[in-house]
Formats: structure tokens, sequence, C-alpha cells
């Protein structure tokens, strides 16, 4: 069933994509996902953590500093957040001609409240001609380059605010190469159920591409969401916290090959052990190995280590230190069955309203309205 994923001039032999996420995505992590989808003989879209357009334009040294890419990756994908056309248009040249990135994906659908109080993320496309000012600009922008622009979003701000089917037309007429859709509203967070007729409406109603994002646990179900909604291809995010062998899983049935890897804790733990050996040839040992003790809740989720062992190991400063309790594993325990299909990652409750501006939906249109970013927006979200 696999006819690769088109975005533009670009195409990418299996059609998923990595979601940018916060603090994850980085160069050492994308580089851990593609290795098991090139093991599986498919190619694939990783997108770098979002970066903000005004940190980018004024040249922020954290928001530079995010711009890494591993010798890996020969497309580079990254998300732009920004509710200033000039700006986002700005920072989309300065991607292309000194980063050269190849594929730019507009982020429309975070629900982080410090993003919608500023009319950001997914509060932005109930502005619906400022969305697309920020659409032409930076399609205008990477056109010079033949780099492809995307966005992603959600189905609105609530049930009573719905923006996608607006979102995807204007996102056509703007030159989009294709849009993503959430299938939650921004109230909802990472709540509930994922609305996936959402995106089968939605790709009735343009012609460019859709992809889905939204409850993609197992590679079973991102096959089940391209035959029920007609969708182009998918996004994935949570679901690929601490199983980066997902991707290779997806790379399979995308090629029509039946695949579910369940790795033994040994399997899991030599993972556990290159993730991190990435991240310290990226950062540094000491800041690699920080970064890598949020992951440790999520390789070991489900599988027997005590709790004195994971307190650990959340606390590992080295390399050698990682081996020492590594070691401790069993790696004979197989792969906890029951975690299958299970969300991962964050999930909490609805929220009780989304943080808006003042006088926020009051005008749909939004003629002239600028949301000017402030200088205190942070990249990575």
């Amino acid at each position: 069933m696999n006819a690769g994923l088109t975005l533009g001039s670009l195409t990418v032999a299996t059609p998923v994509v990595l979601a940018p996420m916060a603090g994850i995505t980085n160069a050492a992590y994308r580089r851990l996902c593609m290795e098991q989808v090139i093991a599986q003989g498919g190619r694939s879209l990783f997108v770098c953590e979002m970066i903000t357009s005004r940190g980018l334009v004024e040249g922020d040294e954290t928001t530079k500093s995010m711009l890494v890419f591993d010798e890996l990756e020969d497309v580079r994908s990254v998300q732009l957040y920004g509710t200033d056309p000039a700006y986002v248009g700005k920072a989309t040249e300065i991607l292309c001609a000194e980063y050269g990135v190849a594929h730019v994906d507009l982020n429309f659908g975070c629900p982080v409240p410090k993003i919608t109080r500023k009319g950001g993320g997914a509060a932005l496309p109930w502005k619906r001609n400022l969305l697309g000012e920020i659409l032409r600009e930076a399609v205008a922008a990477a056109a010079k380059y033949d780099v492809p622009v995307t966005m992603k979003t959600r189905k609105g701000i609530d049930e009573d605010h719905l923006t996608f089917l607006d979102a995807g037309r204007i996102a056509e007429e703007s030159g989009a190469a294709a849009i993503a859709l959430h299938g939650r509203t921004a109230v909802q967070a990472y709540s509930g159920e994922a609305d996936w007729d959402s995106i089968t409406e939605l790709v009735a109603h343009v012609d460019i591409p859709v992809l889905g994002n939204g409850d993609i646990w197992e590679a079973a179900d991102a096959i089940r969401m391209v035959e029920q909604t007609g969708a182009a291809g998918v996004v994935v995010g949570r679901g690929c916290l601490g199983r980066p062998w997902l991707f290779r899983d997806l790379a399979a049935a995308f090629a029509g090959e039946q695949i579910a890897t369940l790795p033994t804790l040994g399997e899991v733990r030599a993972v556990m052990r290159r993730h991190c050996e990435l991240l310290c040839q990226h950062m540094g040992e000491e800041r690699g190995c920080k970064e890598f003790r949020k992951h440790i809740s999520w390789y070991l989720k489900g599988f027997p280590a005590g709790g004195d062992l994971r307190h650990a190991l959340a606390l590992v400063s080295t390399l050698a230190g990682l081996d020492d309790l590594l070691v401790e594993l069993d790696p004979e325990a197989p792969f906890p069955v029951l975690e299958l299909g299970t969300p991962r990652g964050r999930q909490g409750s609805p929220r009780k309203r989304v943080v808006l501006p003042e006088g926020w939906l009051d005008d749909m249109d939004g003629s002239g309205y600028v949301v000017r970013e402030d200088a205190s927006e942070v990249s990575g979200g």
C-alpha cells in the first residue's frame, strides 16, 4: 500500500513523519529513530524541535543551538513557530539559505497556555486572514529554494470553535504542500481520544495531502488511520517515546510486512545505551546524560526493574555509570505485551478553557490583525 509521501519537491519512501516534541526530537533522537527506519529499508521525515521565528531572526543563541543536524540527516526538516508574518517569512528564508533545510513545517497546533494566550499555536487559525498572511510569507520565502512548506493544526480551539476546515482551505490557497491534523481540540490538550473522523472530513475538503496525527501507538494504528481516513501519511509523536523501534515497524507495515517488534529487556538495554551515546556525541557527556534521564521511565515502562535501580538510572551522569547500572537489568525479561496499544507520554485531563487574548473570539477574519511576537518566547515549545 506504500506509495511514499510527496510534499512538493520532496519525496520520502515511507509516509511517516516524526512529530517535533520539545526536549525530545533533538539530533540524537532523530538519528536513533532514523537508524530503525533505514534498517528496514525505508526513509521517513524526522522533524527538529520547534523553534521560534523571532528567536531565529534575532540570532538567539538557544534557538541556534537547537538547529543541529546529524550527519545521517540528508533531509533537514524544522518546525517553525510564529505569529508575525514578517518574522515567519524571514525565519523561513534563514532556514533555507543558512541551514540547508529541505522542509519547513509551521506550528498552528500547540495547546500550551503560554502560546495560546498570545494568539499562537492552536489559537491562531481562528484569525483566518492572519493565518493566510503567515502561510503566504513562508511559502514565498521557501519557494526561492524549492523547499515545501507544510502546516500542522488541531481541530480547533474547542468543539464550538472549530477551525480545521478553514485552515485546510487557506493552506491550499496559500501554496502549502500539505496539512497535518491532530484530531483533538486545544481544550482537549492530550486527553481523551483523537477524532479520526475529522481527518476524513479534511481529506474530502482539500486537494493537498493530509497527514493524520493522534493515537498512533502501534504500526497497525497507522495503517488503520490511512485506510480509514484516506490520509496521505501519518505523524507520530508520543507513541515512539521509549520505543524508537516503532519506526522500524512502521516502515515494515507500509511496505506490506507484518512486524511488531517485541524486544527483550536486554535488547531495550542496548537501545538505551545507543540513545545516551548519541546524546553525548552531540551535546557532550554531562549534558547528554542529563538529557537521557527523562527517557528512562518510557524505556522501562512495564518491564521488571526495581525502584532503586530506576531511581539510580534517573540520576545517571556518565556513560560508564550508565553501563554499570544497565547490567543490573534482566536481559531475558520479555517485552510487556500489555503495554501494546496503550497511551504513552503526557495525557492529563481536558482544560477548563483555552487561554486566549482578550476579545480573540469576537472576530474570525482579523483583517490586518498581527500578533506581535514576544521576545520571551522560547524555542522548543
